[in-house]
């Protein structure tokens, strides 16, 4: 092997080793920082808003971020709000409701046990009763065999949840402390956001300033045109919905559309944890043709979000559809429905950096090029 050659694998081990590193650096730091990390990507949200007051209404920047930070809360507040009373109100309509359907139910189970279970199990009596010992033995250990089985499993489930309430108890004086130092954090940083943010272009070196001011305005671009693409997937579902319930005339039609578009934001599982219960008790009591209706209006849920997120996100996102449509997949493939979103939030970082000639220049370091 020459002496070229030679550089230019211990640079490239040199590169695997820091990104490594840095990788398992950024993991390790965020685990103990992650109220500030998220007070940053606030601060980084809220930052135009706070530019515009600050600008056009004269405002000093730190009285302009705690008004928008009132906004903020006083608008989740009013839709958490909003959401409670939509709640009870549907929780009083159910509790109406519920009676009599419950009722139904369970008529209609006793009637199936009576017609379908009792004659199925009279006819296993007369076939158990004609075996042999032997093979009576084996059915009934393996009825026992069963029957511990599911007898663990749902007392471990059991367990697992009695076990986990005190650490849920005990999250909540953490979540509050995190809320608390969140806020904190994001007040001064985005208070003294432009300060901050030429200390850290005085530390770093001119290339390194160039291709991050790149990537950062890249993945701005991509994380403010991700969550355009969000909402108007939810939206899309949201409308589809309610034109669908309306058909069917369901009561409390928007309230249920738009519970059902925010669960929308957990793709696959979404809509489903709604819909397929619902289809499934509509048809166990009997209202068949609305059971049938509530998976049409499902089957098209499915449909329509599969075909316009590719889509919707490359529009909003700069992607290609069928790049978008492959970092979908691999990203569901590899780490469930969390990839949905990890996918093509990765290809727009992978994207960024290669517009921002990173890749170039680690190349060029690695085979020793002199960078430009």
């Amino acid at each position: 092997m020459s002496k070229h050659h030679l550089h230019s694998a211990l640079r490239f081990l040199f590169v695997i080793a820091v990104v490594t590193l840095g990788a398992l650096s950024i993991y390790y730091v965020s685990t103990v920082t992650y109220p500030f990390i998220i007070a940053f990507f606030i601060a980084f949200m809220i930052n135009p808003f706070v530019n515009y007051l600050e600008q056009k209404a004269k405002m000093p920047r730190a009285l302009a971020v705690v008004i928008v930070l009132i906004l903020l809360f006083a608008i989740l507040a009013g839709l958490v709000t909003l959401l409670i009373a939509e709640i009870v109100s549907g929780t009083q309509y159910l509790a109406d409701v519920v009676p009599g359907h419950f009722q139904k139910l369970v008529m209609y189970i006793e009637d199936f046990f009576a017609s379908q279970i009792i004659p199925i199990y009279n006819d296993l009596a007369v076939l158990f009763k004609n075996l042999d010992a032997n093979q009576q033995g084996t059915i009934m250990s393996n009825i026992q065999s069963v029957g511990t089985k599911i007898a663990t499993t749902v007392g471990q489930f059991i367990q697992d949840v009695l076990q986990n309430i005190p650490k849920l108890l005990g999250w909540l004086p953490n979540a509050a402390t995190v809320i608390i130092f969140s806020l904190l954090a994001t007040f001064f940083i985005s208070k003294d956001w432009y300060r901050l943010s030429r200390a850290v272009q005085k530390v770093l070196p001119h290339k390194v300033r160039t291709s991050g001011r790149t990537v950062f305005i890249n993945l701005k671009k991509a994380l403010f045109g991700f969550i355009k693409a969000q909402v108007t997937l939810i939206s899309i579902t949201t409308v589809i919905v309610l034109i669908g319930l309306l058909i069917l005339r369901v009561d409390y039609a928007i309230t249920i559309a738009l519970i059902i578009g925010l669960v929308d934001i957990l793709p696959y599982l979404g809509t489903g944890i709604v819909f397929v219960p619902w289809i499934i008790y509509a048809a166990v009591s009997g209202n068949v043709p609305f059971a049938i209706g509530l998976g049409i209006l499902y089957i098209i849920v499915l449909v329509q979000r599969q075909i316009m997120e590719p889509k919707v996100l490359s529009s909003s996102i700069g992607l290609d559809p069928l790049a978008t449509l492959i970092a979908l997949f691999v990203g569901f493939k590899l780490i469930g429905f969390l990839g949905l979103i990890a996918g093509p939030v990765l290809l727009v970082i992978i994207r960024t950096l290669h517009s921002a000639n990173v890749f170039q220049d680690i190349w060029n370091f690695i085979i020793g090029k002199p960078t430009t």
